[in-house]
């Protein structure tokens, strides 16, 4: 029975930028639980695999619980003093321009906002820039160049009313799984709706495809301008639209048409049939909402890919209409409120241009500011290149670790470490930046602030505590404005409450717009700290108390551009002139194309999600797709260890051959760090090469070489603590129920196994422990007890370990008194009571493999069977395409 004690939170997802709801109850006991919210518009009770498992992640192991200074810990008084102290110092000998903050779309709006009055308003330096920077950064600087705002035109709704979706580098099934799964629901009800996936790889997202355009890299330029033309020539456009609300349409066609349909199949890689198919589509579809991710932005041609792509919707008229529109989905929970503060170096808050001269005006009289910037601060490549060079003396990094995400990352590593004074505010304590911090800041977690998030479709949503902050950690905005008073702009930054925060940013938002900007909250300008805990989710715009009610309920459906009236000085959005360039980047030393990019349940570098055992069984290690004739030509078999090379540096790394992947070309996600991999650091890969008009890096067209790393024993453990050191050139650990695993190899075999197992483990010399060696046949298995509970258990073999990752991880759970279960764990296998689940296919309800192929052989034929016997893929959905290759291949098996 439910205890007057228990409590449910109604909170924000601090994972991607769909901004799902989610109810956190709280128990009597203090266990956390969490589940959708069911109320709320973006996500309607569902969760992705990461929501479902935030749980596991809010646990103390590792929190940064105090300040402190080179190591020591230290107060609170005297750390913001020398911190605020450095920083006025700093900027009074070398002027505001030699400091910096680097930030994140982890913070919340209030803190994102504060960050920035302090440093464009206050400092007077615009040297602020986000890790946003990262990822949606180009998508900005297209719709500025297009419509005059950073402006998102659509909803959430638009892509269940759409008849045609074109997902242009977006593997949306796992990296928005929540928006992947009310696409799939719409269609399901509406069999005719087609759905386009332009991607190099044939990801999990191409199964719900009804066309998959495996595109050359950075093709999707020469893809959508010859799209253009093709319209053009076919008398598939809008001449009304185009007359009445946009300009430059002449000049964008004429270089659109110098490329024809042999020229865009040879820079695209596809075939003329395919273009002539995917465009015939794209003209007789009406309702056509074209989604584009990381693909698009992650480019140093991401922002002519943008506006390539806008070019289409606004030659038809496709834009601000009910299932029509360009459509920027965010990587970051706040990246959308990011750009509304002015989070980047290139933009004033309040959707403000800084190169404006009267929005600096207004933005300073509003603030009552001394210096407000007057020239765009440093991008983030661009400022991590001032702190190597010494122009940068001062630097703050707040919830990000761009250490391991910054491209060229060894060099953003090495700039750091020589950085006169670099501030860190974390959660963690250690991170790969965090260590190199002389000062270090304890930062409140997500279910310990308040705050507010905005999410891909403009809708303001509440972040909620639901637990006490730790130890003596602080809110991000409370610490940034302790700074600014000791800094000595008190009177700017007295806030008391993240509600006041809030009200500001919604009356600058509002202060003198006569609706000459597109972002105005300005009905939120005077809410108190009672509404502010009551707040439901809204979309902006919201200028007046009757429509921020309107939108506070919920009901808003707003969109923007259908009749025009754009944000640029006629009103009228701007055709962009674009002519494809192809950038050949491979040479004979490095003759692959790497893409980098996230799997479904890790995020980030896994500050958060390495917490979670469950995240950790989908995929636990680094590695690199590639497809079979590439892996036979470098001699590479699958499951091997490879090293992947680029002219900046080197990582090993797990080959996953599989045909998926596009001839030519490698992927390998970005989350590890050198707290999970001896050496999976992937941007370490990745060069500065930046888009010329967003600053934003390419991420996803390195080249690469790869080969087989020459092996001569593989390994598996699992055990109860975290290895302090592991004495091995590969390994990658991941947290598991009861412990820790570790994948491992080696090259050389000849090794004292047992002394290994023993450091491994932390087993004292001498030990209880169980061993079997053939050394002629290369396999060694041991296993160390600490009564009757497993310490840890090693598999060595010449090749890959064979052993069930599941089954091992489950003996650190089990009693093991007697000798036959001992043996069992020396034999690698379970019992025949003991069915092996195999490989985690579904996280959410932890079924395996030989589970759902179990499932099969009993006659359960559909993705839909799977999951009523089981449940798997029936939350998130993002196995549900792994799901039906299982199925596919144990018909195929029962065939033969």
């Amino acid at each position: 029975m439910e205890t007057e004690e228990a409590r449910e939170v109604r909170t924000t997802c601090p994972y991607c930028g769909v901004g799902c709801g989610v109810l956190a109850k709280v128990a009597a006991d203090g266990q956390v639980s969490v589940r959708g919210d069911p109320d709320h518009p973006a996500n309607f009770g569902r969760l992705c695999s990461k929501g479902s498992a935030l749980a596991e992640t809010i646990d103390l192991d590792g929190r940064l619980l105090y300040p402190e200074i080179h190591g020591r810990r230290a107060g609170w008084d005297e750390t913001l003093n020398l911190v605020a102290s450095t920083f006025s110092q700093t900027i009074a000998e070398h002027g505001p321009d030699a400091v910096a903050f680097y930030v994140s779309g982890q913070l919340l709006t209030e803190d994102y906002y504060i960050a920035n009055k302090l440093m464009k308003g206050f400092v007077g330096s615009a040297n602020i820039d986000t890790n946003s920077r990262l990822c949606m950064a180009s998508s900005v600087a297209g719709h500025r160049r297009a419509f005059g705002s950073d402006t998102v035109p659509g909803t959430y709704e638009d892509l269940e009313l759409a008849d045609l979706i074109v997902l242009v580098g977006s593997n949306l099934a796992w990296c928005h799984p929540v928006l992947y799964q009310r696409i799939a629901a719409a269609r399901e009800k509406r069999p005719e709706m087609k759905i386009v996936l332009v991607d190099p790889r044939r990801t999990m997202t191409a199964d719900i495809a009804d066309m998959h355009l495996a595109i050359a890299p950075d093709g999707d330029v020469a893809l959508f301008t010859g799209l253009f033309a093709w319209l053009g020539q076919h008398n598939a456009l809008d001449r009304a639209y185009i007359t009445a609300h946009t300009t430059g349409f002449g000049q964008a066609l004429f270089a659109a048409s110098a490329l024809d349909l042999a020229g865009v199949a040879a820079a695209t890689g596809l075939s003329e049939d395919e273009l002539g198919r995917f465009y015939s589509l794209f003209a007789a579809t009406a309702k056509t909402v074209t989604v584009y991710s990381q693909g698009v932005n992650q480019s140093s041609s991401g922002t002519d890919k943008v506006n390539a792509i806008i070019n289409c919707h606004l030659a038809t008229g496709r834009i601000g209409r009910p299932g029509a529109g360009p459509f920027s989905v965010t990587g970051q929970p706040n990246a959308m409120g990011g750009r509304e503060v002015g989070g980047m170096a290139n933009m004033l808050a309040g959707h403000m241009e800084i190169e404006n001269p009267d929005h600096r005006d207004r933005v300073r009289r509003f603030w009552n500011a001394p210096a407000v910037a007057r020239k765009p601060g440093l991008k983030a490549v661009e400022m991590f290149q001032a702190v190597a060079d010494g122009r940068i003396k001062a630097l703050w990094i707040m919830a990000t670790n761009p250490v391991d995400s910054m491209p060229d990352a060894d060099a953003v590593e090495a700039a750091i470490k020589a950085c006169p004074f670099v501030v860190v505010s974390d959660v963690l304590a250690n991170t790969d930046t965090v260590r190199h911090a002389h000062v270090r800041l304890p930062a409140a977690a997500w279910g310990e602030k308040d705050g507010t998030v905005t999410n891909s479709e403009r809708r303001i949503s509440r972040q909620r505590a639901f637990l006490p902050a730790p130890g003596e950690a602080r809110p991000d905005w409370r610490i940034i404005a302790e700074v600014g008073k000791r800094m000595g702009f008190g009177a700017a930054f007295a806030h008391e409450t993240p509600a006041e925060v809030f009200a500001e940013h919604a009356a600058l938002s509002g202060f003198e717009n006569d609706g000459a900007r597109d972002f105005d909250i300005g009905a939120y300008a005077g809410i108190d700290g009672e509404d502010y805990d009551a707040l439901a989710p809204f979309q902006w715009p919201a200028s007046s108390p009757a429509e921020g009610a309107q939108a506070a309920g919920g009901s808003s459906s707003s969109r923007f551009f259908a009749d025009g009236d754009f944000y640029t000085h006629d009103r009228k959005a701007r055709f962009i002139a674009i002519r494809p360039a192809t950038e050949i980047r491979t040479s004979p030393d490095f003759p692959l194309i790497l893409n980098t990019g996230r799997v479904r349940d890790h995020w980030h570098t896994m500050t958060r999600t390495g917490k979670s055992p469950r995240l950790s069984q989908h995929i636990a290690e680094p590695f690199v797709e590639i497809h079979p004739a590439d892996a036979q030509h470098h001699g590479i078999g699958d499951a091997d260890i490879v090293r992947v090379a680029s002219l900046r540096g080197e990582v090993l790394v797990r080959a996953l051959v599989t045909p998926r992947q596009r001839q030519g070309s490698l992927f390998a996600p970005m989350h590890w760090t050198d707290q999970f991999a001896a050496r999976g650091r992937l941007d370490t890969l990745t060069a500065p090469l930046t888009d010329p008009v967003s600053g934003q890096p390419a991420l996803k067209h390195v080249a690469a070489r790869v080969e087989p790393f020459a092996a001569k024993a593989f390994g598996f453990a699992v055990m109860r603590r975290k290895p302090a050191s592991i004495a091995a050139p590969y390994w990658a650990v991941a947290k598991c129920r009861g412990g820790w695993r570790v994948e491992l190899a080696f090259a050389d075999d000849d090794i004292d196994w047992a002394g290994f197992a023993g450091s491994l483990f932390g087993a004292p010399p001498g030990g209880d422990m169980l061993a079997y060696h053939d050394r002629d046949a290369g396999q060694h298995r041991i296993a160390a007890f600490d009564g009757a509970q497993l310490s840890g258990a090693l598999f060595v073999a010449p090749g890959p370990v064979a052993v069930s990752r599941g089954w091992a991880a489950e003996q650190l759970d089990e009693i093991h008194a007697g000798q036959r279960e001992r043996f069992r764990i020396v034999a690698g296998r379970a019992g025949a009571d003991r069915p092996d689940a195999g490989a985690i296919v579904c996280s959410c309800f932890n079924v395996g493999a030989n589970q759902i192929a179990a499932a099969v052989a009993g006659g359960c034929t559909s993705v839909e069977a799977i999951g009523s016997t089981l449940k798997a893929g029936t939350n998130c959905g993002s196995c549900r395409a792994e799901i039906r290759a299982i199925i596919q291949a144990s018909r195929v098996q029962a065939a033969e």
